[in-house]
């Protein structure tokens, strides 16, 4: 008997992550719900924190695992691009969803909203104001992610750390602008299916864009300590991409919710 391994790919070791992080998850959708039924905000909190852990040491055992070359070979490295690829591409259906909902209500309008669109009572947004800034925004970010890449590509540090940290700064600017502007908002959640189809639709690309800004946060620390090499990168390949098809998502948002939803 012997533990040498002779094939090339990674056999997962047992690890207690995927359970902790399902417990994480089932006391946070708990949280929720107490939450919208007005029983106080800790059970989330303290699922928020299980999840904040499960991240941390998950992410933690894979940096590792990254830093041996007989893991990460070229099998095991075009399986987590496939992957990321698939992952992204569920994530596409799922935005289909909500946007299917959107034209199917503005499309068709119904009779209880008066027939038209934007239903009688709701002012939207204006698209040329704070929304337009944000597309700005986020157009820019792709920029900076891009120079990173090239730069890691060149081997260039310093460089790759600048357009990570420009593109971590948008992210999080992007974000400040959005929650002014919910804050700000003449319609609320609740009444009616504009206000319900809108923030279903931008409030989750929201929470993808602080998602896609966590993530490029570890991609920034990686580059600082010298995890990433030119041929050995995968995790900004993912960070990358994640951030793309978010800024591409924010474009069709813009295009279809915020300025032809809008009835301008």
């Amino acid at each position: 008997m012997t533990n040498k391994k002779n094939h090339p790919f990674h056999l997962v070791d047992p690890s207690p992550w995927p359970f902790v992080g399902s417990i994480g998850g089932l006391v946070t959708a708990i949280g929720f719900v107490l939450l919208m039924h007005h029983h106080g905000f800790y059970v989330l909190l303290m699922g928020l924190a299980i999840v904040l852990f499960t991240m941390v040491g998950w992410w933690r055992e894979v940096i590792m695992e990254s830093e041996d070359t007989t893991v990460y070979t070229p099998p095991v490295q075009f399986g987590l691009r496939t992957g990321m690829a698939l992952f992204i591409t569920s994530e596409v259906m799922f935005f289909v969803a909500f946007f299917w909902a959107f034209f199917n209500a503005s499309l068709f309008p119904s009779e209880t909203i008066g027939g038209v669109w934007p239903p009688k009572g709701i002012h939207p947004l204006n698209p040329f104001d704070y929304p337009y800034f944000n597309t700005l925004i986020l157009l820019l970010s792709a920029t900076s992610l891009t120079w990173a890449h090239h730069a890691l590509l060149a081997d260039h540090r310093k460089d790759v750390l600048k357009g990570i940290g420009a593109t971590v700064f948008l992210g999080l600017l992007f974000t400040s602008i959005q929650a002014y502007e919910y804050a700000h908002a003449t319609f609320g959640f609740k009444e009616g299916i504009y206000p319900s189809t809108f923030y279903m639709a931008t409030g989750f690309h929201g929470a993808h864009v602080i998602i896609g800004t966590l993530f490029l946060i570890v991609c920034w620390f990686l580059a600082r300590f010298g995890k990433f090499t030119p041929d050995r990168h995968i995790g900004f390949e993912a960070a990358a991409w994640y951030w793309h098809f978010v800024d591409v998502v924010w474009l069709f948002l813009f295009v279809s919710i915020y300025w032809w939803g809008s009835g301008l």
